[in-house]
């Protein structure tokens, strides 16, 4: 029997996807893995060591752990899963232990940072692509990125797309705001890669609202979306209530007119996936791996200027309303199983052993 350990220092960041993100992929490999008679075991930090349930094996994450070259849970270990490539730890045992490295992005190649800050990126992605066996990037759209700008050798390099984690039933009514008419609505990190500004001119000459839920990561930026929304006059319009909770979430999904999300640069784009579960219209930036991911069922915006915005928005919901679009969302959300995801990462394991 293998031992296999997955790194789940993500789960530090619990209002994110990031988090979501690494509790269901251990969820579901765990689960997987069962099947072969084979377990694996997660790294977590001390706050997450009881979220992947009783029967989990964990390792807590001890500040004593930094200070040892050598770390007693890591013997025998065959495999080390590091799943973000702005990970913080590999094996020092590189002749016992094979590693496996989920590469989500190189966004700094499509987002506006400083040219120190995009090499710095790009060298620590390189530097755990050196220490690594094996590759698994979550879209085509991030594997033409690596294998344009980085050096993988010979190493196996696969594209395994994540699952999306099921989506909590919706309350009665939220615990956040609750608008009291038509609103707009989107999510994610509030900084300028989302590029969350673009939206509020969407609200002048209407009566619609617009919710901005998500950590807010650039204070500078919010402070410039309130600045646009007086200038235009709808900042009575304009709610950025922070991160929500996940029902509330869930409500927001279910009664908005329709979900946007402009981002300009994403390496798969997890709140779209979620947004299908629901059905509702889709807008989204037609940038980096939202096209690979929402396909033919969203409407894309291919420039940000105000007056093109508003006509893909108003064509695009006059189109929705006709064509019976709500099914074919909801069932390419379907495409996006965790179960699947895990079990091509169980046969990469696999073939690591």
């Amino acid at each position: 029997m293998s031992k296999i350990i997955l790194d789940c220092d993500l789960m530090r960041y619990r209002n994110s996807g990031l988090y979501h993100y690494c509790l269901s992929l251990g969820i579901f490999v765990q689960n997987e893995l069962e099947k072969s008679g084979n377990e694996i075991s997660m790294y977590v930090p001390k706050a997450e060591k009881d979220s992947f349930g009783k029967n989990c094996n964990t390792i807590t994450e001890r500040k004593w752990h930094k200070k040892f070259p050598v770390k007693p849970f890591l013997w025998g270990c065959d495999i080390w899963h590091n799943p973000f490539q702005s990970g913080r730890m590999v094996p020092v045992n590189r002749k016992k232990t094979k590693v496996l490295l989920t590469i989500h992005d190189l966004n700094v190649l499509h987002e506006p940072v400083t040219e120190s800050n995009k090499i710095k990126s790009l060298q620590h992605t390189q530097q755990l692509i050196n220490k690594s066996d094996v590759i698994v990037c979550i879209s085509h759209h991030t594997k033409n990125d690596v294998m344009t700008h980085m050096d993988t050798g010979n190493k196996p390099l696969y594209v395994i797309h994540n699952g999306t984690h099921q989506v909590t039933q919706p309350p009665t009514r939220p615990v956040s705001y609750e608008p009291n008419r038509p609103f707009l609505f989107t999510m994610g990190y509030v900084n300028r890669k989302k590029n969350f500004h673009t939206l509020v001119p969407l609200l002048k000459d209407t009566s619609r609202e617009l919710i901005i839920a998500g950590k807010l990561d650039d204070p500078d930026y919010v402070s410039g979306i309130w600045n646009q929304a007086r200038q235009l006059g709808v900042a009575d319009r304009v709610h950025i209530p922070g991160p929500v909770p996940e029902e509330d979430k869930a409500w927001y999904f279910k009664n908005c007119e329709s979900f946007l999300f402009p981002s300009l640069a994403e390496g798969f784009g997890a709140p779209v996936v979620e947004a299908m579960t629901f059905g509702k219209p889709l807008f989204l930036s037609n940038r980096t791996s939202l096209l690979e991911v929402a396909g033919d069922v969203a409407f894309y915006f291919r420039n940000f200027e105000a007056d093109h915005m508003r006509q893909v928005y108003y064509e695009g919901m006059k189109e929705y309303g006709r064509n019976g679009l709500r099914e074919k969302i909801i069932a390419r959300g379907s495409d996006f199983s965790w179960e699947r995801s895990a079990a091509k990462y169980v046969e990469v394991y696999k073939s690591m052993m």
